[in-house]
């Protein structure tokens, strides 16, 4: 019974605070500082997900070597981004990097 009220608890802070945003649209506007910080929460959040995903795949602790190909196809990603900057070629070459080291290993 706990879990179900936590539960439900959790997906009404969740509704409440995703509808807000959109009911009340304009007429809430943020400080430009707060603005600039929040423009940075996408790429803080999906850092904090892959850096992980990438360094430590087992959750065994950090795994800078060849045979992880995880390192590897994010190495690659880094580097056509940098190169070419362009998403979609920097997200169909890592993982291609990733599937084919990952096969080469099997």
């Amino acid at each position: 019974m706990n879990y179900t009220v936590m539960i439900l608890g959790m997906a009404l802070i969740t509704v409440l605070t995703k509808a807000s945003f959109f009911l009340l649209g304009d007429r809430v506007t943020f400080p430009p500082a707060l603005q600039r910080a929040l423009a940075f929460v996408p790429v803080t959040v999906l850092t904090a997900l892959i850096v992980p995903m990438v360094l430590a795949p087992h959750e065994q602790g950090v795994e800078l070597h060849w045979r992880n190909p995880q390192l590897i196809g994010a190495l690659v990603a880094i580097a056509v981004c940098l190169r070419w900057r362009n998403q979609l070629l920097t997200i169909v070459l890592g993982l291609a990097a990733y599937f084919a080291w990952r096969a080469a290993l099997l």
